[in-house]
């Protein structure tokens, strides 16, 4: 019996997309004790047979026999899709899980988040950044930050070429940025340049918001090491946050007592101010960040939470992405 109920409250979900990262994300939700794997749709149809035999997933004919046998549709195909497939979905009155970035353009976007809302329907963006266990370690740590500057690099791979590097990899730290910064986006500078791809493989730009927090993004898929690191600095406080190796570190320094311990460490200003610095070691969790956005997203459908990371949220970060890429045309 308690097995049964099981089965009813879990989530039928089904795949839109069998690349590298829907592989993933069938291979996810197959394990999942919140989601009931339904199958998935791929048009590759070589594709589809095989990733049917050797896993035993159920391939489905087509997108519309998919999304009529779920309760959550994940949408992991390329992202010029993704505005036709939620469409899809949403009409449906199926909930959505979509891969960032959310859509192809802004106007996609919106149009997302419009029908969602109309529709009743709840969706979630894969920013998965948000779910990191380094930066969710220091994330309430971040307070009023006044200068961020994030640098995500990444050895070249033609799977991401189709799209601008912006896109494929700043929008992350986008989405990071805006998660933190209470304030609205004032001006946006940037620069960019094509050295293998039609379109910017590396990006540099800086963005400076109303309460003057100023940030500087780089990203690259042209590097010959990975790296992706972001850094916050506020009063009293230095942040660093390594995403790829999942270590932080944090400092925080107050005014010094008049008879500081033995190895305390004291840095003294030219006026004579002395503060004391601290180290604090987070307890970083060893966690699955693709399987922990899923099942938060089913928290969020059975129990009308919050959604973590909002099509609004979603559509944000595409925007500032666009302003950035307009700031790169020459």
């Amino acid at each position: 019996m308690v097995l049964l109920i099981k089965i009813i409250d879990m989530i039928k979900a089904g795949v839109l997309g069998a690349g590298h990262l829907g592989k993933i994300h069938l291979r996810l939700l197959q394990a999942s004790e919140r989601f009931e794997l339904i199958g998935f749709f791929d048009p590759n149809k070589k594709n589809t047979q095989s990733l049917a035999k050797e896993k035993g997933y159920t391939a489905f004919e087509s997108e519309a026999d998919l999304i009529k046998a779920c309760d959550m549709v994940d949408i992991v195909t390329p992202t010029i899709y993704h505005h036709q497939n939620a469409i899809n979905a949403i009409n449906q009155g199926k909930h959505i899980f979509i891969e960032k970035p959310i859509a192809n353009s802004v106007a996609e976007a919106n149009e997302i988040t419009f029908l969602a809302r109309k529709r009743g329907v709840l969706g979630q963006v894969g920013h998965v950044e948000r779910y990191n266990p380094a930066f969710k370690a220091i994330k309430d740590a971040v307070t009023q930050p006044k200068f961020i500057e994030s640098h995500r690099l990444a050895e070249f791979n033609p799977r991401g070429t189709d799209v601008p590097v912006v896109l494929d990899l700043m929008i992350h730290d986008i989405d990071v940025l805006l998660s933190v910064v209470d304030a609205e986006v004032k001006t946006v500078s940037a620069s960019g340049v094509a050295v293998i791809s039609n379109t910017p493989d590396i990006t540099n730009a800086r963005i400076e918001f109303q309460n003057g927090c100023v940030a500087n993004l780089t990203a690259s898929r042209i590097s010959l090491k990975k790296m992706r690191k972001t850094r916050f600095f506020q009063k009293n406080a230095y942040i660093a946050v390594d995403f790829l190796e999942k270590k932080v570190e944090v400092v925080k320094m107050k005014s010094a007592p008049e008879k500081p311990e033995d190895f305390a460490l004291i840095l003294e200003n030219a006026q004579g101010d002395k503060k004391q610095i601290y180290f604090e070691n987070p307890q970083i969790e060893d966690t699955n960040a693709i399987l922990e956005e899923l099942e938060d997203f089913a928290n969020t459908i059975q129990n009308n939470n919050p959604v973590a990371v909002s099509l609004e949220n979603g559509t944000q970060a595409l925007e500032l992405a666009y302003q950035i890429m307009e700031c790169c045309k020459v």
